[in-house]
């Protein structure tokens, strides 16, 4: 049976909770459309995070890699089209370090597209009901620096997987201390990257629809 790891972060910048981790352990050890889904939880240190992901996919060598975070202030499930080669960090980590203007590996290229159906995956989670859009940028901070690493171990490593990563908004519990920012259930959150999971595992190639902006 096939292996998908599905990887959360850490709290950070002062929060208790973070969605991506709460709605990834829940899903450790299920399984769905002939996989077995394994969480792992991923540094919010930038320095630290591409060493632990890439331990996590040497060790378990997973099909599919579904690597989520956390976009409080993002209403719905954002799927990340294309990762840069450039952390500018705003905040510092959780290790108190800030690095700016510097790249995620300084002999990579300057991005990379997801290899997941993401616009596929965009549609299954409209018909269910759940928000959910194609994003055209993770950020410049751990999110991205995930996404980037993550591409950069497929790439020059020809290795047999496909992956990508997905952005999550706050919880209601987390939007409550940010007031007038969106929030989305767990459980529904849950559902959502089921289906998501569940999409591209089904999916070779993604469909061919609009899922640009104008900015």
């Amino acid at each position: 049976m096939s292996v998908v790891l599905v990887t959360g972060i850490e709290p950070f910048d002062g929060e208790s909770l973070n969605p991506s981790w709460e709605v990834a352990r829940r899903l450790d050890g299920e399984q769905l459309a002939g996989a077995t889904l394994v969480a792992r939880q991923l540094p919010c240190v930038i320095s630290r995070v591409n060493p632990a992901l890439f331990h996590m996919l040497a060790t378990l060598r997973p099909a599919l890699v579904l690597c989520l975070g956390q976009a409080g202030g993002r209403a719905d499930i954002t799927l990340e089209r294309v990762a840069i080669n450039l952390v500018d960090a705003r905040i510092p980590d959780n290790a108190g370090q800030q690095p700016v203007d510097e790249p995620v590996f300084p002999e990579g290229p300057a991005g990379y597209f997801t290899t997941l159906p993401i616009k596929a995956m965009v549609q299954a989670l409209r018909r269910e009901g759940i928000p959910a859009s194609v994003s055209q940028t993770a950020g410049t901070y751990n999110c991205n620096a995930i996404f980037y690493g993550l591409c950069h171990y497929i790439a020059s490593r020809q290795a047999p997987m496909r992956g990508g990563f997905v952005h999550l908004p706050y919880l209601p519990e987390m939007a409550a201390a940010h007031p007038g920012a969106p929030s989305m259930a767990l459980a529904t959150q849950q559902d959502a990257v089921k289906t998501l999971i569940r999409t591209a595992l089904m999916t070779a190639s993604d469909i061919r629809v609009g899922a640009g902006a104008l900015h």
